[in-house]
Formats: C-alpha cells, structure tokens, sequence
C-alpha cells in the first residue's frame, strides 16, 4: 500500500522550485497511505552526450535531460530536507524554468523489505536510470522475473518487487534495439510488453530519458487517476482555466497529473479520469493517449503489442479542497470524529422520503431500485469486508435479517478466499469497503462474480474498482478520510445498509410500522450524534485513566457485538494497545478467567433487547471485582451500576438498530485521546495505512 504521484506541465513555464513543491505537496496528500519512506525523480539541466546504442554503455537519448533521483527513509518531512539540502550541496538551479517537465513521486508503505532509501521508490534500471517506476500494490511473480533478469546480466540492488519492473523494461528496449539496429520502439510499446509479464496488482507510473518530457501509466487492481487542468491565453496574454469534457489532442498548454487518490489533485484541478485496470495512459506532447491491454491476448502474443486506442470521457470530483484540511483540529482523525453528523446528513440527503398522509415514509437507493426483487428473492445475503467494514456490515446484520426475511452471513473477504467458501447465484454478495480498492474485498468479489452471485457495492469513492465491477450498489458519500483510522465512514456505511435493510423489507406492510419508526431515527441521527460528541472532555479524563493500562477488553451483544469489535479497534489500531472485543454471551466460555481488579472492562448496555442479558453481565463482572465501564442509555446510570462502584458513560436512545451508530463515537473519542496522551501518531499508525490494496 503506497501512494503516487506525478505532475507534468506542458508550454507551461515552471520553475524547477515550483515542480518539486508540487510533488512534495501531492505527497503530503498522500501521506496517509505510507509514510516509512518516499521519493522523487526530476531532470537536471544537464544534457546527456550522444553515445553509442549498445546497452552496456549506458546509452541514453541524445540531449535527454539526466534524471535526478532522491529518496530517504522516514516521513516527506525527511525528503524535503535532504533534496534541498542536496541542491545547495550541488549548486542545483532552483530558479531553472521549463516549459515542458516530467516529475514523479512516491510514498511508501513496506512489504517487500525494510525501510531504506534504497528499498524506497523510484525504483531504477541501473545505471544511469534509464527507466524509473513508482509502483503502489504487489507484484507475485517478481522472483521469477528476477531470476530470468540475473541470468541476463542485471544486478539488483534492492529488496523490493518493484525492482524488476524498470528493468525489464529496460530489457525490452535494448532487446527491441537489438532486433532493429535503432531506436524504434515507443514508450507505450515498451511498457505494454512489461505488462505482459507481470503478474499481481499494481498502478505504475514510468519515466525515462529515452523518451524526454513523456509519462506513463498503467494498473491493474490498484487505484490511479489522471487529473487535467487545460489552460488557455487570454485577452491579456495571460492563462486562464480552460474546461473540457475530454483531454485535448492539440497541444494546448496544461498541466497533467497523475495520483492514487482524488486527495491529492483537488487543489489543482476538479477534472479527472478515473483510470481502468489494464488501461495504459501515455502522456507524451500534451496529448493524453488512451491504450486497452488485452491481458489474455497478450500472453499469446508474438512481438510487441499495439492496441487500439480508445477515448474517454473526464468526469467532476465532488469535494472541495477544505475537505482535505485540518481546519482547526489537530489531527484529521479527531476532526473526522467531529464531522459526523454532517456526513449522515450528506449519506441520508435525498434517500429518506418523509411521507404525508397519503403515503408512507420511505428510502429510495437509486443505485439498488432496479434490484430489489432479486435480493428478496435470494437464497442468503452475504456480507464480506475487512477490518472496520466488516464490523460496520456486522452492526447492521440483526436489522436487515428483521426485516428482509433472508438469512444474512458475514465472511471476512481473506477468510473466504482462504477457504473457497460456497457462493451461489443465488446468493447476494454485499462487498463494504471504505475505499472501494481494498485487495482482498476485491479478489472476493471476482470469486462472488465467477460463482454468479448477485454482487452489491457500498463503497465511500465514486469510480472505485468495487464500485465499478458490482451489479450495483449505494455510494455511502460520507466524504474523504484522511486518518489511517476509519470514523466517519464506518457510521456512513451502518446508515447506508440500515437504509438498505428498509429499501428490501418495504413490501411488508406487518412491518411498516417498524420502519417508519427507523426512517424517523435516522432523520434525527445526526443530531444524536451532535449530542454524544458533547462528552469529549468526559472521555479525555477517562484516557487519562486509562493511557497506562497495558490492557482493555470491551463486551457488547446484539446490536453492539459490532461496536465492542469497533472500539477494540480502534484503540488497537491508533493508541497501540491491547484491546479486543468479546461476545458478551461467551464471557463465561473463558474470557472470565482475565477478570480481577485491575483490568478494564468497558460493557455497553443501551436499552435494547439485550439489555436484561448485559445486567446480568455486569453483575457477574462485580462479583469478581472487576474495574468496569458501562455505557448505558441516557437517565440509566443508576439502573446499571446500582452500587456506584462502576463508571458510567451515558449516551442518547435511539432505535435499537442505530443506536451503534451513536455508541460508537464515545469510544472513537477514547481512542483518539489515549492515543494523544500516549504520545503516539493519530493519524499515521503504526505498521498500517489508510486503504490496504496489498495482500
């Protein structure tokens, strides 16, 4: 899981100051998906002098400009030191200006070998760096290729996957030279034979001074997209922005740029191309070429491949460069905590019918309509995520079961690839995936896909790969998240799926009554929210109790097994300590043995169907002395801990099957609190990143 970036300008000057700050800054964008070490390439002003065509010479393209390759070990902060300081080291003309320039950038996420400049990206052929890649996702067949490169007289000097990829590409070429006697192969024909042999995931990004001023891209399984700001002169000889529904092919000034996340191109442009797997987009003389690899096709392939090209339209990102801000919160996780009741309202606006008189409340998911009777008619509903999507998918499991009449399962995406679980066609398979690009949610999918199931998306990013490849499905819309840690779009995902569960159940008028009462809970949600949000000092003082513990254990059941997992967590995952989230019902199957006086015990017992039960539970936790923290329903305190031995967190009722939505968020607030108090990153936890698109 890493992040890319690059940026092109063309018949736009530039100068080589304002180039690296835009790389620096898309990387700052992307920091979040990987931040154990980064790097940039840019050209020098120094030309290369004309040499011979034999590879063993190093040869490069006559008056390319050298490419200057820096990496470091450590956050962007550690790059941008180390490349200024190189610049006054060297005497590097800041201020040189260039109407034509090819950057690229990247920031990285470790899993082929430890963080080091030299395991860091840009990845080189050797030499001279005659071919560089930046890569997000995982190549499974690089110790072959490796293997094959060695006996071909390449040495490498990384322990990366990545590695072989600029050189094989600088196999093809010298191979293609070989056979011509010139240079006569293209770019794009030199990437779309690297394609054929890799195997795996992967968004690439190639750079070369063979072929100067020119940027390629490609992906299969990984996110990427291309962001076009087209300018043109003014009356007054100035640029102005210049809108368009497709990329231009004529040479008109713009600038172009290539990331793994909308985040990092709003602040320079709203238009973008969602890039498609197997698609190869050239850069090359301000024209934006389109190419379709035809992966099976090519594996039968004799010679270089050239494929058609093909056209495509640019759409609008629907955000605002605010979101990407901080604002004034300290950390993006605390502020996405924050903005929560404004992304239920954003995730609700437009799908909730309030009904009048003649006509009963409803929801409308435009994205499902078409649908319904076939999900009503399935054999099972089957949830599949990972991490804080399967908790949100599990939260929402009792309501949907209430209401559809079908039997709902839930599969963790690599537990059923793991075992080849049964799919059927006639099963619904719901794939919830905060990104929409998790690896494994989306291996799961083509397995659903090839066992022809019924496949439903609800995904928080519009053209995402789970969007894209589902029969349908419901954009949470719960706007970008910048924390590692997932807040806002996990109440984003339990609204959308409880949603669901009425869009699917509202052919039952025994059940009309129930639904309605839910459609008026969540017209109310988020000021429930807003409400709760208000014991933020609260559980400030409760971190401050707890930020020496070694451990924390959370109980729930029914409706709130999910959010004990959730919090669990969440306090795992940001403030690094042990946390985990119990069945309340198996307590006494062995998780009473941990219980004495000094542990911390969080139990969450809203009014609900299971709160008899969770009664019972915090009796037998007293009996044995246990240290406890009940949340409960608002006025409920002295219900629940009778004898004031317990602390009490006290949040709003809603309706049972919403009232994770609200319990949630005290536990977000303990997380990120404990975590500040503890001296850790909030934002950039260790050892994880924000979208897993690696397995």
């Amino acid at each position: 899981m890493c992040g890319i970036f690059a940026y092109l300008n063309y018949n736009v000057q530039k100068e080589r100051r304002y180039i690296l700050e835009v790389l620096f800054n898309g990387l700052r964008r992307l920091e979040y998906r990987g931040y154990d070490s980064s790097g940039i390439c840019i050209d020098s002003d120094l030309s290369q002098p004309s040499i011979a065509l034999d590879p063993a010479e190093n040869g490069l393209a006559d008056g390319s400009c050298k490419p200057l390759v820096f990496r470091q070990e450590g956050k962007i902060l550690s790059l941008v030191r180390s490349v200024y300081d190189e610049a006054d080291s060297t005497n590097l003309n800041l201020e040189a200006s260039f109407s034509v320039h090819a950057g690229i950038a990247h920031t990285r996420w470790a899993t082929h070998g430890v963080p080091s400049p030299r395991n860091s990206h840009p990845q080189s052929s050797g030499v001279g760096n005659e071919f560089l890649v930046v890569h997000n996702g995982i190549i499974t067949n690089y110790e072959v290729l490796k293997e094959t490169l060695i006996r071909h007289g390449f040495n490498f000097e990384s322990d990366t996957d990545t590695e072989v990829i600029p050189k094989l590409a600088k196999f093809v070429f010298d191979e293609a030279k070989t056979e011509k006697g010139e240079q006569t192969v293209t770019f794009s024909q030199v990437v779309l034979e690297v394609m054929r042999h890799l195997e795996g995931a992967y968004a690439l990004i190639f750079k070369s001074p063979h072929y100067p001023n020119e940027l390629i891209a490609c992906k299969r399984g990984s996110p990427l997209l291309l962001g076009v700001k087209e300018l043109s002169e003014d009356a007054n000889g100035g640029t102005s922005f210049h809108d368009s529904k497709f990329p231009t092919m004529d040479g008109q000034p713009k600038e172009l740029f290539f990331s793994s996340d909308a985040n990092a191109l709003i602040e320079h442009t709203k238009k973008v191309l969602v890039i498609e797997d197997d698609e190869v987009v050239h850069l090359k003389d301000g024209s934006v070429s389109i190419l379709k690899f035809d992966y099976n096709k090519a594996k039968n392939h004799g010679g270089l491949p050239r494929p058609a090209s093909v056209q495509r339209a640019l759409s609008v990102l629907e955000m605002e460069v605010e979101q990407i801000k901080k604002g004034n919160y300290e950390h993006f996780m605390q502020k996405e905590i924050h903005e929560q009741p404004e992304s239920l309202t954003t995730t609700m606006r437009g799908r909730l019918i309030c009904g009048d008189s003649s006509k009963a409340k409803s929801v409308l998911l435009g994205g499902l309509k078409d649908h319904l009777k076939t999900i009503r008619r399935s054999r099972r509903i089957v949830f599949i995520g990972c991490g804080t999507s399967y908790n949100a998918a599990l939260a929402a499991r009792p309501f949907l079961e209430e209401l559809s009449g079908v039997p709902v399962t839930m599969e963790l995406a690599s537990d059923l690839l793991d075992r080849q679980g049964p799919i059927y066609r006639e099963d619904t398979a719901v794939f919830v995936s905060q990104s929409g690009e998790t690896a494994d949610t989306l291996l799961a999918l083509q397995y659903a896909l090839e066992n022809g199931a019924l496949c439903v998306g609800i995904t928080n990013t519009v053209g995402s790969a789970i969007a894209r490849n589902t029969h349908c499905g419901v954009h949470i819309n719960a706007g970008c998240e910048i924390g590692v840690a997932s807040t806002k779009a996990y109440t984003s995902q339990i609204a959308v799926m409880a949603m669901m569960a009425l869009a699917i159940g509202d052919d039952t008028i025994s059940s009309q009554a129930r639904r309605e009462a839910v459609i008026d809970g969540l017209f109310g949600l988020p000021n429930k929210v807003r409400e709760v949000l208000k014991l933020d000092d609260e559980m400030k003082d409760l971190a401050k109790l707890l930020m020496d513990e070694q451990s924390l254990l959370m109980f729930g059941r029914g409706y709130n097994y999910a959010t004990a997992l959730e919090g669990a967590l969440k306090v795992k995952e940001v403030a690094l300590m042990h946390s985990e989230g119990i069945l309340a019902g198996e307590m006494k199957h062995g998780p009473l043995a941990l219980v004495d006086e000094t542990l911390p015990i969080i139990v969450i017992a809203t009014h609900d169907a299971c709160f008899s039960k969770q009664q019972s539970v915090i009796q037998q936790l007293h009996a044995r002395k246990g240290r406890l923290i009940v949340m409960c329903s608002k006025g409920e305190g002295p219900l629940v801990c009778s004898n004031g031995s317990c602390r009490v967190i006290e949040v709003p009722q809603v309706e049972d099957c919403l009232q994770p939505v609200v319990n949630i968020v005290p536990l977000q607030l303990l997380s990120y609190h404990l975590t500040v108090l503890r001296g850790y990153n909030v934002d950039q936890p260790r050892n994880l990143a924000k979208s897993v698109t690696t397995q």
